[in-house]
């Protein structure tokens, strides 16, 4: 558990802790760089117009700058951290196969892109001989269904594009500590996190409270946690590759990672249950063409 966490921590100082970082990697690296899944993003930079974004230019130098960052020889993923409208498809998609070409990376991936998005960089990636993005970075939970259980499955089945999903606890919404309020020491609270706070607060976040309680049951049944319970419900999902977790301690961490042992516990059953207490299961198109 401890090679993941340190990993995380290195991207949450980012550059201005360069000795920092390089006591953490030193740290996690102890064992072998091929059993470990590393990615890092690009799109935001630095202040000039020519630091953020998906150019060419960016993606290079931004990619590069963060292998130095890193003490890496390369990344096993770079995701393009958003859709980049004032670049041309073929642009992005040929820079991605250049970093990759070029050793940097192994595969490239979106993050915050549409069907659609993904679909025309498959299509101009065939068209001129390039590489497709292998997987799309989309939030998911039990409050966000929409795009990973409508919008991506026909991209699944189509092209081979996986979901790394993130957030599966909602910003920590999911792990019950706002049931009573917003605690003092906790995210919701700091005012950078207003928005947050005002989320939780309202009628709508009222109402997933007491839904998060109906569904604490249903972990106490499984013999787990609401966490837990909720990360296996992201990992049952057919299209969902991996999970992204977010943590701020060990402990943390490792109660998430037992969601694993939770996975083969959540029956059809038990997800229909999921599913009728949620109350907010999204309509796939199969769904529509069968009750037509």
């Amino acid at each position: 558990y401890y090679v993941p966490y340190v990993l995380r921590l290195v991207f949450a100082l980012g550059p201005t802790n360069t000795q920092t970082n390089t006591h953490c990697l030193s740290g996690c690296l102890f064992c072998r760089r091929s059993s470990l899944v590393i990615t890092t993003k690009l799109y935001w930079g630095g202040k000039a117009e020519t630091e953020r974004g998906l150019s060419r230019k960016h993606i290079v130098e931004g990619l590069k700058g963060s292998l130095q960052r890193l003490q890496l020889e390369y990344v096993d993923v770079v995701f393009a951290n958003r859709p980049d409208g004032n670049t041309p498809m073929e642009e992005i998609v040929r820079a991605m196969t250049h970093v990759i070409n070029q050793g940097m990376s192994m595969y490239w991936g979106t993050s915050r892109w549409s069907a659609m998005e993904i679909m025309e960089a498959y299509s101009v990636a065939r068209q001129f001989n390039q590489i497709p993005p292998v997987c799309e970075q989309a939030e998911y939970h039990f409050f966000q269904r929409d795009k990973v259980e409508t919008q991506l499955p026909e991209l699944y089945h189509k092209i081979g594009v996986g979901v790394v999903s993130w957030s599966p606890l909602a910003c920590g919404i999911i792990t019950g500590k706002y049931e009573n309020g917003v605690p003092e020491s906790s995210r919701a609270s700091m005012k950078s996190y207003q928005w947050l706070n005002d989320k939780i607060l309202s009628e709508d976040g009222r109402k997933q409270q007491a839904k998060l309680k109906e569904l604490g049951h249903i972990a106490e049944k499984l013999g787990c946690t609401l966490p837990q319970l909720a990360v296996a419900w992201c990992l049952r999902n057919e299209g969902v590759s991996s999970v992204l977790l977010g943590t701020s301690n060990p402990a943390q961490l490792t109660e998430n990672l037992g969601a694993i042992g939770v996975l083969t516990k959540i029956t059809t059953n038990i997800a229909s249950d999921v599913d009728h207490i949620l109350g907010n299961k999204p309509h796939s198109k199969k769904d529509y063409h069968h009750s037509g």
